[in-house]
């Protein structure tokens, strides 16, 4: 049994996941968390009890209400995962983030929080799809990790948005995307007080609900509308030697989908490293404001021509309008991080497979599967993916096979806790030492290990 890398994986789900939680609750949670690891089909509660064997040893009701009826929050532990995350990836520099949503496909009448939404996998421009499900929203930080090029995005905060129809059943208030994504940027800016955050996010989120009083220290990088409205800064105050109220906005200026057309700005070119590979990229750029839906903030804007004739050219725009074009480009691309995730998590490790019906559980477990892929990666991180229990099968037909994946990871994790007995006394938490609270949590959540 691989004993190392057991005991680091332990000890980031005891850094991470049992300050928030009682000693009872993380000894449930370590029971659901082993047996998720090892479940290669559907994913339950039930079944992680089989493949822990604890099916007949425990009753399986007290595993159930540690989603139903449990106290813990999952905000609280997204908030201990990412100090884990700054602990391990470092403190320099700005904090990446990603916001976007996904659909978890399910049926059920009395499941919470279901809904008919639109299959954006399945979905053309022509044909609309739409599937009953969970839709959440989800905020994740954006890492670069030693054993892949791509970027990678650890989750850490969730929403499940409810339609119209199923909020008015309930009795309860409808909150759009956007208002639960700017309810997450909140509680993440809150978490994080003293460095910048670069926010990435498609255009779905790129209006005034999300960007409305964000702080100066959030630099949004999202994609514009072909005709959003651009002006120029307005004159400096008392120019003109008119009275009245200061000007918000300057001269009207071509929209972007002109720009792209006409031959008064001409093109150009550089090289930017998007999704994985080196691109050159045919480009123009101004700077402007977009008063709809970023207000008063002076944009960096960037043009791109594409090879589609369909769609052939996008707009990106920065926050901050002293970047240049490759370092917007770079970051938003970075966005799709949170794609790969929602595919892994799905196929992987069982996202979209929960069978909660109850509102507790329901918002508890798929946070939960989130944060369990973010521990899992963390622990790869330190030098796990070094050692032999990391390295993958062999494949004599996929020879030029680079980087590690989250299948990786998974396999390793699997072969970490194969003979893991969850329930051995001496495997029990209480003959743990329990971590000490980080200096640098915010002070409003008032953590208690104990809590």
């Amino acid at each position: 049994m691989p004993s190392s890398a057991l005991r680091s994986l332990r000890a980031v789900w005891e850094d991470t996941f049992a300050p928030p939680l009682t000693r009872p609750g993380f000894a449930n949670l370590v029971v659901i968390v082993v047996g998720w690891i090892l479940t290669r089909g559907s994913h339950a509660v039930t079944e992680a009890l089989v493949e822990t064997q604890v099916a007949g040893r425990r009753h399986h009701e007290a595993f159930h209400r540690f989603f139903s009826r449990g106290t813990w929050d999952p905000d609280r532990l997204g908030l201990w995962v990412f100090w884990r995350i700054v602990s391990v990836f470092g403190e320099v520099g700005a904090v990446r983030i990603v916001l976007d949503d996904t659909l978890a496909p399910k049926k059920g009448p009395h499941v919470f929080g279901i809904g008919s939404h639109l299959d954006a996998v399945r979905s053309t421009k022509r044909q609309k799809i739409f599937c009953f499900g969970h839709c959440w929203v989800v905020l994740a930080v954006l890492v670069s990790v030693p054993f892949s090029t791509r970027t990678w995005a650890l989750p850490v905060l969730f929403r499940l948005y409810r339609t119209q129809k199923d909020c008015e059943r309930q009795g309860a208030a409808r909150r759009k995307k956007t208002e639960l994504a700017r309810e997450m940027i909140d509680v993440f800016c809150s978490w994080v007080t003293d460095r910048r955050i670069e926010l990435a996010a498609d255009s779905a989120f790129c209006n005034d609900t999300v960007t409305h009083g964000l702080p100066q220290r959030v630099v949004l990088f999202g994609a514009m509308r072909p005709d959003a409205v651009l002006t120029e800064l307005p004159p400096s105050a008392g120019h003109g030697g008119k009275g009245g109220r200061p000007r918000k906005r300057g001269r009207l200026l071509r929209k972007p989908g002109q720009i792209a057309r006409d031959g008064r700005t001409p093109w150009q070119s550089t090289e930017a490293t998007l999704y994985g590979r080196k691109t050159t990229v045919k480009y123009k750029t101004l700077c402007a404001q977009w008063y709809r839906a970023t207000g008063t903030r002076l944009l960096r804007i960037v043009i791109v021509a594409t090879d589609s004739t369909a769609m052939p050219y996008r707009i990106f725009f920065s926050f901050d309008p002293t970047l240049d074009v490759r370092a917007v480009l770079e970051t938003y691309a970075g966005r799709w991080g949170i794609e790969v995730f929602f595919r892994e998590a799905k196929q992987l490790l069982g996202f979209a497979d929960s069978q909660a019906r109850k509102e507790a559980a329901v918002l508890r477990v798929a946070p939960l599967v989130g944060l369990l892929y973010s521990t899992l990666v963390i622990w790869f991180v330190q030098d796990v993916y070094r050692s032999p229990v990391a390295a993958p099968p062999l494949r004599p037909w996929y020879r030029h096979k680079r980087g590690l994946c989250f299948a990786d990871i998974l396999r390793a994790s699997q072969r970490t806790v194969a003979h893991f007995d969850v329930l051995d006394p001496g495997n029990d938490v209480g003959n743990l030492q329990q971590p000490q609270v980080p200096s640098h949590s915010p002070d409003v959540y008032a953590l208690d290990p104990a809590a």
